[in-house]
């Protein structure tokens, strides 16, 4: 099992600095899985390579392990030796601990420059080929070789391989290039040599700050990385969600809401839709209520003044969001019964929560215009058809009504992490196409004054349950 690092830098030697093992030395280390070796095929000012190879004991690997495989061979005849796996990414933590933390004794600044390097893989696992492979490294600007391995020359009936040749290149730090490998290695493979706990989440969310977070494949990385432990898998997610999100301020509300607050204020847009929600939720006859995306609890605030409402479970995938509201809320300081009503629950709208189901009615305030296509089209499922509250209210910006706003530039949304912001047309016709796909019937309602030719500021859709016998009217 081989990796090679190599730079063109010049001085290219300084690479030995940078890995901390002498270019004039090979080097051997022992660990628990076998012996990981250190040594320079080519050492030069214009060019300079470095080898981690690994020397896995099969043995030594499960020596003291009980046998719990179906095939108990298995545990002896794979290609662990032969692959580059989990095991790699443990023996780049301890052989090259300090180049991955990016720390150098002797050329200090180096470490933080960009420096062109080359990561050579000689057998990738990669478990979902080559489009993944590419999918993966190039969002992280790699220029990505890849050769697939043949399964068996001499018979080529078996078909392809998993395994791949890679090569890639790119102008970064010695330490980005090492933790981009630790990470996406194991992910490649799909499998992990040891247990996966919170630990392995905490390694992840911090191996991954500033990256991980807007990689397009971020939740498959996710995924395949915690080895599909979907409790683990969604804290991390909802926890990488955050890091797009800006950075909390000692008040409420951030420096990106003011502008929508801005424009808003005026009309008292905001009251006016809280109370629009409210009316609409009680006029459901709801006990049980959701409000999905519940930010800093404003609407349960005002959920909380009406008797009728006899359970009330606020969801944000925000943690500092979920603070402001217990803040606002002040539920630590009300009498019990009244505490006993609400609920703040952490988790995400892309997942599906048996929390969220068995409510009378789920309220869902300017959320959809955050969701990327992707995400919407999960939440959709997630709401409609999982969680199947009898009633839903969603309310969301009415893009044709901007034009009223002169301090707001053409083509431009009312808040920066908006994806988009529908006409009232574009609403209807998705909130239709909900109700008929999930078995409700919609109607709409204006929110704030309503102008003749671009409607109101807010629109709103109230979602019913048809049940059985009923058709759906929209």
């Amino acid at each position: 099992m081989l990796l090679t690092i190599a730079t063109t830098y010049r001085p290219a030697s300084d690479l030995g600095y940078l890995l901390h093992k002498h270019p004039d030395r090979c080097q051997s280390f022992e660990l628990s899985f076998g012996k990981v070796h250190v040594f320079y095929p080519e050492v030069g000012a214009e060019r300079c390579s470095a080898c981690l190879l690994l020397d896995v004991d099969p043995i030594g690997m499960v020596r003291g392990r009980s046998a719990s495989a179906s095939f108990m061979l298995a545990q002896y005849v794979n290609d662990r030796p032969y692959a580059a796996s989990s095991f790699m990414s443990v023996a780049i933590a301890q052989v090259f601990g300090s180049a991955l933390q990016g720390r150098c004794k002797d050329r200090p600044e180096l470490a933080g420059t960009p420096i062109p390097l080359e990561a050579r893989i000689d057998v990738l696992p990669v478990r979902g080929g080559e489009r993944f492979l590419r999918n993966v490294f190039e969002p992280l600007g790699y220029t990505v070789e890849a050769t697939r391995c043949p399964l068996d020359e001499r018979f080529p009936e078996w078909g392809e391989s998993p395994y791949f040749a890679v090569t890639i290149h790119k102008t970064t730090t010695l330490a980005d290039l090492l933790t981009h490998l630790y990470v996406l290695i194991p992910v490649f493979d799909n499998a992990k040599h040891y247990w996966i706990g919170e630990d392995e989440m905490e390694k992840l969310l911090a191996k991954g700050e500033g990256w991980l977070a807007g990689h397009p494949e971020r939740e498959e990385i996710t995924r395949r990385y915690l080895k599909f432990q979907p409790s683990l898998f969604r804290e991390a997610l909802a926890r990488l969600m955050q890091e797009e999100e800006p950075v909390a301020l000692e008040e409420d509300e951030r420096p990106a809401d003011r502008t929508e607050v801005a424009l808003e204020t005026p009309l008292s847009l905001n009251d006016q839709r809280l109370g629009t929600v409210v009316a609409a939720l009680r006029a459901s006859g709801a006990k049980r209520v959701l409000d999905l995306g519940c930010g800093e609890g404003k609407l349960i605030r005002e959920l909380m003044k009406e008797k009728q409402f006899e359970e009330i479970v606020g969801l944000e995938v925000s943690i500092r969001s979920l603070e402001a509201a217990q803040r606002r809320l002040k539920l630590e300081r009300l009498p019990t019964i009244q505490a006993e009503r609400i609920r703040l629950i952490h988790g995400s709208l892309m997942y599906r929560d048996k929390r969220l189901a068995g409510f009378d009615a789920a309220a869902v305030v300017e959320v959809v215009e955050h969701l990327d296509p992707p995400r919407l089209s999960a939440f959709e499922r997630v709401l409609f058809e999982f969680a199947k509250p009898r009633t839903v209210v969603l309310t969301t910006p009415n893009r044709e009504y901007n034009v009223k706003w002169e301090t707001l530039a053409a083509g431009r949304f009312r808040h920066p992490d908006h994806r988009f912001e529908w006409t009232r047309q574009e609403f209807q016709d998705w909130a239709k196409g909900i109700a008929g796909r999930f078995g409700y019937r919609v109607r709409f309602m204006p929110v704030g004054a309503e102008e003749a030719k671009v409607g109101a500021p807010t629109q709103m859709a109230i979602f019913e349950m048809v049940t059985r016998g009923e058709s759906a009217i929209t």
